[in-house]
């Protein structure tokens, strides 16, 4: 499994975890497709990447919102925007309870993440970022969850849980 990229978007529109996967190259150069890597790398904090990861992060929420709104114009309030895929990647979505939503985009060939972005709600983001008392209850600004525990809990979890 490729994973690509993960964020979490608070009920005010805000993003307050984003994490990118990077494909790495082969060491010989006769094949040239990329192999997912086995570790991963957070969004620099330069200004001129942390612009451009904004307006991902922007264009996330956008599709998302838009994507949501226009499922439940066409099938009602009892239907639910899950995922979509393109020719290139799959995003994967969940929603909590309390309007936090949960992104993830993969590669074309895994099945609906739902049931793992749950998982990584109830057992990571609950257990580490809400019930951390140290932690912002809002994140104003683009504060953002800055928890190293919740993030080596996410890699372990991304590397052993996630189907491959």
């Amino acid at each position: 499994m490729v994973l690509y990229s993960f964020y979490i978007f608070d009920r005010h529109t805000e993003c307050i975890y984003s994490r990118r996967w990077t494909p790495t190259r082969p060491a010989s150069s006769s094949s040239k497709t990329p192999r997912p890597a086995s570790t991963s790398s957070t969004l620099s904090s330069s200004p001129a990447a942390r612009a451009h990861a904004s307006d991902a992060e922007k264009l996330i929420f956008g599709l998302v919102f838009s994507l949501r709104n226009m499922v439940h114009k066409l099938g009602g309030t009892d239907d639910t925007f899950l995922s979509y895929r393109t020719g290139e990647y799959k995003l994967h979505y969940y929603e909590t309870p309390t309007r936090m939503k949960f992104v993830m985009l993969t590669d074309t060939k895994l099945n609906n993440l739902r049931p793992y972005l749950h998982q990584i709600w109830a057992n990571l983001y609950v257990e580490y970022v809400v019930k951390n008392p140290l932690a912002p209850v809002e994140h104003p600004g683009g504060i953002g969850v800055a928890n190293e525990l919740f993030e080596r809990a996410l890699e372990l979890f991304v590397t052993t849980a996630l189907p491959a």
